[in-house]
């Protein structure tokens, strides 16, 4: 009827639901199911199979998918993780989001930008969304180490990806999943050309881990040290036409 307020997907009410399972877990969550029912049902070893089963709902747990709301102003950079926002500091972009990859696409402008860092527990959701919406440019996989991600080096020194998204006005935005020192596999959703919506889901990382966005020059972030954010809701920084950051950066 005219004048009634919906919830996120249209309905009149609202209540808490059971969030969904990620398919990349599960496959996990089933096999540790699987292995805990093995020794208490045919082995009959109860001290390793309940806590195999106890082990299995934290699985499942992990990689739990909750629909999210996203902001719908066009200015809004919006966190591309869950987590504890560790690190705030001026840094160059990485080289892989700057150099000419031959695409026919330009990376991110060299100069310091402000990096905001987020680190994910196990007990974080762990899908990662698009900070904007618009074009895929770059998606660039970097072997490396599992130091803990917490530290300022694991940017630059252990398995990471960086993800390149331009917006419809030419803006572009970099970010980086990074893996840590529990987490072993960055699992991408989208490849270079792929168009995508703000909040949309674009990757995971499973285990603990650490994602880094590179807000554009000029840009002050809205978030700070020790604050814990919401991938697809927390607001990290607004920007307006990329002219006009630009103009700030100049």
């Amino acid at each position: 009827m005219a004048g009634e307020i919906l919830d996120n997907k249209g309905r009149g009410d609202a209540g808490w639901n059971w969030p969904a399972i990620h398919p990349e877990g599960r496959k996990f969550g089933l096999i540790a199911v699987a292995t805990s029912l093995f020794f208490l049902l045919a082995l009959d070893w109860e001290i390793i199979g309940w806590p195999l089963m106890l082990l299995s709902i934290g699985v499942f747990a992990f990689f739990r998918d909750p629909e999210r709301v996203v902001p719908q102003a066009e200015a809004a950079i919006i966190s591309p993780a869950d987590g504890l926002v560790t690190l705030i500091a001026e840094v160059e972009p990485p080289l892989e989001l700057q150099i000419d990859d031959g695409s026919g696409h330009a990376g991110l402008a060299r100069g310091a930008v402000t990096r905001v860092s987020i680190f994910m527990t196990v007990f974080d959701v762990h899908i990662n969304r698009a900070p904007v919406g618009g074009t895929v440019r770059r998606v660039v996989y970097i072997p490396g180490k599992f130091i803990n991600s917490e530290l300022d080096k694991a940017s630059d020194e252990n398995e990471r990806q960086h993800i390149l998204i331009e917006r419809g006005d030419g803006l572009k935005l970099g970010f980086t999943q990074i893996a840590g020192l529990v987490a072993r596999r960055i699992v991408p959703f989208v490849k270079p050309g792929d168009m995508v919506a703000k909040g949309q889901r674009v990757g995971l990382i499973r285990f603990g881990s650490r994602v880094d966005v590179y807000l554009p020059a000029g840009t002050d972030p809205r978030v700070m040290i020790g604050q814990t954010v919401i991938a697809g809701e927390t607001v990290l920084a607004e920007v307006g036409h990329s002219g006009l950051i630009e103009g700030i950066a100049q």
